[in-house]
């Protein structure tokens, strides 16, 4: 996850996984409300960055 600077602020996953639904739970303990970028990549063919609005 990234903030609106760009910086990294928190890894959820970061291994390579066989095919198929996977959940992950975000503890957004410590963070503040506003806007984070979240990357999903699978493989080396798929890549995107996606938004998400953080309200306490």
């Amino acid at each position: 996850m990234y903030d609106v600077l760009g910086r990294e602020v928190k890894t959820l996953v970061n291994k390579t996984q066989p095919a198929g639904k996977y959940k992950v739970t975000f503890d957004a303990t410590g963070f503040s409300s506003g806007v984070y970028y979240y990357k999903l990549k699978a493989g080396n063919k798929f890549e995107t960055t996606r938004k998400m609005l953080l309200l306490r």
